[in-house]
């Protein structure tokens, strides 16, 4: 199998800026995603780097819709890095990014969730062009693990 489209997803997301981390470990008695027929199911990604946990805090009090859109940017590229563990390192191999899940840490009053979980939308669909268009839901919680301001899930198809 041809990685052309590979390289053309991780192209696409240098041309922004973005390289792709290794796929990071769990918190918990999980698995990082699972693989079910021609599904992967990834498991909850938060906004960590190399460097530790991004984003600690509420939306509506430490970080404007901006900054989470950063967080939720950063929660997508760790799905993909996950998407990527999950396909041996074949992005040639999705074929649709089906549904992402986005929960973000918000004070009661905050009512911007779909604008903060764009900054994941907006990925995907940069790094999969038409592929990467999704169903998806947004919404608050009173509190995330870590006290991150951002969680995001993801359904793919791949072949």
């Amino acid at each position: 199998m041809s990685t052309q489209a590979s390289n053309t997803v991780e192209e696409r997301l240098a041309e922004i800026g973005i390289i792709l981390p290794d796929a990071g470990g769990v918190a918990g008695n999980y698995a990082p995603y699972t693989i079910s027929q021609n599904q992967v199911f990834i498991s909850g990604q938060v906004p960590v780097t190399s460097g530790g946990l991004q984003f600690q805090g509420k939306l509506g009090a430490e970080f404007s819709i901006e900054e989470g859109q950063a967080a939720a940017q950063l929660c997508a590229i760790n799905i993909i890095a996950q998407l990527k563990a999950a396909c041996d390192g074949d992005l040639s191999r999705v074929k649709a990014c089906v549904k992402l899940g986005g929960f973000v840490n918000c004070t009661p009053d905050f009512g911007d969730h779909p604008a903060v979980i764009n900054g994941a939308s907006d990925l995907m669909v940069a790094a999969f062009n038409e592929k990467g268009r999704h169903a998806r839901f947004a919404v608050g919680a009173t509190s995330l693990p870590f006290n991150v301001a951002v969680e995001v899930d993801a359904i793919f198809e791949i072949d």
